[in-house]
């Protein structure tokens, strides 16, 4: 059973539970560098959601035995262009929902993508030339805030239920 395809799929969705317990365990502690375990945890459990996820994929290109079923990356796989070759109804949602940024599966997706890019100084705001204070120009290029707890939480939770969803079409046949 070990080499079956879902066993890692398994295994990353509950690393990811165990990175969110320590990320938790984290936040409560009083250790002098909690802020840095904290976004070591928010960290690990973004990876192993992707690994879930590309997990999840290789599940079910496994089970249609698509041609790049080996893929080391998960977009490989949720290309709209792998649809025409073998159409699969798990495969389709899952790049309907990858193709879309306002979704959970957008949003993981591009967070994975957001931990290889280098860190950008953030840009001052410009000052007004008459010291006004009356309008006061803001830089649109803030840091977005760091992505909660609850939000990967509910991501593990999200793709768990879809594994399993899709299980039990993938066993039908």
């Amino acid at each position: 059973m070990a080499g079956e395809l879902y066993t890692r799929t398994n295994q990353k969705i509950f690393y990811a539970g165990l990175s969110l317990e320590s990320w938790r365990k984290a936040e409560e502690g009083r250790a002098m560098n909690a802020q840095a375990l904290v976004q070591a945890e928010r960290e690990a459990t973004l990876f192993h959601l992707y690994g879930a996820l590309l997990g999840l994929c290789h599940e079910i290109a496994g089970f249609y035995r698509l041609p790049n079923s080996s893929a080391a990356r998960a977009e490989l796989l949720l290309e709209r262009q792998n649809l025409s070759g073998a159409p699969s109804p798990e495969l389709a949602e899952l790049v309907e929902l990858s193709e879309n940024r306002h979704t959970w599966l957008g949003q993981l997706l591009a967070a994975h993508a957001d931990l290889f890019k280098p860190p950008r100084a953030l840009r001052e705001p410009k000052g007004d030339p008459g010291n006004s204070a009356l309008i006061e120009a803001v830089s649109v290029d803030q840091e977005p805030a760091p992505l909660a707890h609850e939000t990967l939480e509910s991501w593990r939770q999200e793709l768990k239920a879809l594994a399993q969803r899709f299980r039990v079409g993938l066993s039908e046949w």
